[in-house]
C-alpha cells in the first residue's frame, strides 16, 4: 500500500500552514474576550443614584481652609532611591559605606534626555 504526499509544492504547505495558525489565533482571540465577559472573580459595580441636593447636611467653610496652601514639598532624594543606588553600587562589588548622593546637572547628556522622555511619557 503505496502512500503518497498530497502536495511537494512548499508555497500550498506554507499557506496551509498560516491558515491554520491564523485561525487558531482568532479562535483563541474569541475564547479569551469570552473569559473576560462571563469572569467570575470580576467585581461587579453597583450603579450609584444621584443625591438629591436637599438630603445633603450645609457644612460652613472657614475661609481659612480654603485658602489653605498645600503641603510643603522636601526637598532631595527620597530615601527609597538612596536605598537603591546603594544596593546597586553594593551589587558591583564596592564593600565601603555610600555617604553622599547628589544629583549632577548635565544639560546635553543622554541619560538627561532619557530621563525627560520616561517623565513625559508617565504624565
Amino acid at each position: 500500500m503505496g502512500h503518497s504526499p498530497v502536495t511537494t509544492n512548499p508555497l500550498i504547505i506554507m499557506m496551509i500552514n498560516m491558515t491554520v495558525v491564523f485561525i487558531v489565533l482568532v479562535v483563541l482571540m474569541y475564547l479569551i474576550k469570552l473569559i473576560h465577559i462571563i469572569d467570575p472573580t470580576k467585581v461587579k459595580e453597583t450603579p450609584e443614584q444621584p443625591a438629591d441636593d436637599e438630603d445633603l447636611p450645609l457644612v460652613p467653610v472657614k475661609s481659612s481652609e480654603a485658602a489653605e496652601s498645600p503641603p510643603p514639598v522636601e526637598e532631595g532624594i527620597p530615601p527609597e532611591i538612596i536605598a537603591a543606588i546603594s544596593a546597586a553600587v553594593t551589587a558591583y562589588g564596592f564593600a565601603g559605606q555610600v555617604k553622599a548622593v547628589r544629583i549632577l546637572n548635565h544639560e546635553g547628556t543622554p541619560w538627561r534626555a532619557s530621563a525627560r522622555f520616561n517623565t513625559l511619557a508617565r504624565k
